[in-house]
């Protein structure tokens, strides 16, 4: 039966919760697709996750792997394939808790980085899973810079084979998912020697496991890292490798080769790999970041109209704890957020869409855009995301920080988005490095991408705003941002002048300014993520409320990152103290508007509760006997306390005779 709280909270929606979950997928027939395909893999019982957060690691990484093996079956069994429609759900539909996705990245990297007669050879062995494929790239002592990697490759021209070392501790290949446990095969990214000479970081296939038995090959060692924050069901692993032979055609050549008489030769542009991980970054952000955060808005704000504590006015009922401003406070801005990544996701999808157009016309001119930019979402909405599934979990109190509610697995989850796939700090700092660059150049005249025309005119002014319904004018808080955003980017760009017509090394003063180049291409992401916002909404249909609501969330969004970010608007006078009044009563005054379609906004997300996994989250509210049937399920409630005979019976006994 549905809760009652939770029940009145939708029959009163300003808008179409059915239409909005469409604009959303991209259309209802999208729509449609996605729903069959998360009907047919929730009711099969092989995919199901209701005793995940009972399992050990062990357990995690056996079903992890069941999934994978099924998933095979089912995908012929409905004919989905991986450039259907279809296939873009499943990930989504399944949770990620599924083994072999290092593999997809293994024959990736073939397909980019390995030559015709390679392709030919391996991929239909990997597609057939006649092997399983991992990437060996990170090292113990390298992560992102992969210059520095340790592992050694040495061309032996009299057997026309390659030698891979691991010559230190540091060099042992560390981390990589699917090798702990089930990978035969893997690349490993390895410095190249001819004749004694290096000529850097190149990709070779090794095989690590025996095809018949599954045992480690001769001079390879590997294993499983351990327990870990989470990805319980990943087997990430370490390799070491000792004089192990590849033969030289296993070299990934599309870009480069070392020849039979030993001649190392290249051709083509190495460009492309920064386009793999740009394809990497961009499906990262929708479905390891944004989706745990439609998720943890969906179990929290469910709860926040179930849940009744104290009383707002004496004589009353208990109010739901969304009824407190403070409580809408925490939620609504991070509600509001998860729509503004759904809507950067999409820009970023049609500007990768662009540039892969004009790669395969051999253009690559707006390769960097796309790498500055893919970068800098990726660090920003992965860290954004972090802080605000946070937010939704203590916004809980003690449930959030049950297992069963859900939360603290997605929280731990989209932690480690922050860190692989690229260091955030460090992609923040590439993505500073383009926007320097075009500021430089647009100082002097010459043309910049568009995204970026605004730091041509960068001009010294004031925000217009007369009252505080003003901020509700997108292009009052949307030149706010530009303003703001330019500014740091040409004060940064400044003070690296300054520090190099002073005479500092230009890697010092790089170094000197690297706290304030983070902020400046934060401020630049912002800054686009509230544009897209305004210009989505615009552009949105006006029947069935979608865009009055989207409107909304569109100011809140804003609103919220000029009141808490105050003093990088407030810095040089561009909005006033009498300014900042009103921001804040205007985004104080959205609140209590949105609060009235908090429930509907989180029902277009539309999760099933097979998907959202949580006692708390549940369509139809009922919250508490959730939370108690689940917690009998839990083994430690399936024995007597092994403690008992043990330690607690002795114990007590003991204290009994002495009485």
């Amino acid at each position: 039966s549905m809760n009652p709280d939770l029940a009145s909270e939708r029959q009163t929606a300003s808008f179409s919760v059915e239409k909005l979950t469409a604009r959303l997928d991209g259309g209802a027939e999208h729509t449609r697709i996605r729903r069959a395909v998360v009907e047919a893999i929730e009711c099969d019982p092989v995919f199901s996750r209701e005793n995940q957060y009972f399992q050990s690691q062990n357990e995690r990484y056996e079903a992890a792997v069941r999934k994978a093996v099924h998933l095979q079956k089912k995908m012929h069994e409905m004919g989905w394939t991986e450039e259907g429609p279809e296939f873009k759900y499943i990930y989504r539909a399944l949770s990620g808790d599924i083994a072999f996705l290092l593999h997809r990245i293994f024959m990736r990297s073939i397909s980019v980085l390995g030559s015709k007669q390679q392709i030919a050879k391996w991929i239909p062995l990997a597609t057939q899973y006649q092997l399983i494929g991992s990437y060996a790239q990170t090292e113990l002592g390298h992560g992102t810079y992969l210059q520095g990697l340790e592992t050694t490759a040495v061309f032996d021209i009299t057997t026309q084979e390659f030698i891979l070392n691991t010559p230190k501790i540091s060099a042992m290949k560390w981390w990589p998912g699917d090798m702990g446990r089930s990978a035969t095969h893997t690349v490993v990214f390895a410095q190249l020697y001819v004749h004694g000479k290096c000529y850097g970081v190149h990709p070779f296939i090794v095989q690590i496991r025996s095809l018949q038995d599954h045992s480690l090959c001769p001079g390879i060692t590997a294993g499983d890292i351990g327990p870990k924050m989470n990805f319980e069901h990943v087997d990430n692993g370490y390799l070491m490798l000792q004089n192990v032979r590849v033969p030289r055609e296993n070299m990934l050549n599309k870009f480069c080769e070392v020849q039979p008489d030993g001649t190392y030769a290249r051709w083509g542009s190495q460009k492309i790999n920064y386009f793999t991980m740009t394809t990497v970054r961009i499906s990262l952000i929708s479905d390891e970041a944004v989706i745990p955060l439609m998720k943890a808005c969906t179990i929290a704000i469910r709860y926040s109209v179930v849940r009744r504590q104290s009383k707002l006015k004496p004589g009353e009922q208990e109010a739901k704890i969304l009824d407190y401003q403070t409580q809408q406070e925490k939620l609504l801005p991070q509600l509001a957020a998860a729509y503004a990544f759904h809507f950067i996701n999409n820009y970023l999808q049609e500007l990768f869409d662009k540039v892969y157009r004009e790669i395969q016309r051999k253009k690559f001119d707006m390769l960097p855009e796309l790498h500055a930019f893919s970068s800098g979402f990726k660090a920003m909405v992965t860290q954004y995301c972090a802080s605000a599934v946070a937010i939704c979990l203590q916004a809980c109190g003690g449930h959030g920080y049950s297992l069963l509610s859900g939360l603290p697995s997605l929280y731990t989850k989209i932690v480690a988005s922050c860190i692989y796939e690229g260091e955030n700090t460090i992609l923040l700092l590439q993505t500073a490095r383009f926007l320097i660059k075009c500021f430089m150049a647009a100082s002097t005249g010459q043309p910049v991408p568009p995204s970026v025309t605004y730091l041509a005119a960068v001009k010294p002014g004031k925000c217009p705003a007369k009252n505080k319904l003003d901020f509700l004018s997108p292009d009052v808080y949307t030149e706010a941002y530009q303003h703001m955003a330019a500014r740091l980017i040409s004060s940064t760009a400044a003070k690296l002048q300054d520090l190099i017509q002073s005479g500092v090394k230009k890697t010092d003063a790089w170094n000197q300014c690297t706290v304030q180049l983070v902020q400046a291409a934060k401020a630049h992401c912002h800054y686009i993520t509230v544009k897209n916002f305004a210009e989505t909404v615009e552009k949105l249909e006006t029947k069935a409320g979608i865009q009055k609501i989207m409107k909304h969330l569109c100011d809140l969004f804003a609103l919220h990152g000029i009141f808490s970010n105050g003093g990088v608007f407030l810095h040089d006078g561009y909005v006033s103290g009498a300014q900042m009044d009103m921001v804040t009563a205007s985004y104080l005054d959205l609140l209590a508007v949105i609060r009235k379609d908090a429930v509907p906004l989180v029902d277009a997300f539309d999760f099933t509760d097979k998907s959202l996994n949580s006692a708390l989250g549940s369509y139809d509210g009922q919250v508490y006997q959730r939370l108690y049937e689940r917690a009998q399920k839990s083994p430690t409630n399936k024995q007597m306390s092994p403690a008992y005979e043990r330690y607690l019976k002795p114990l007590l006994h003991n204290t009994l005779s002495k009485l």
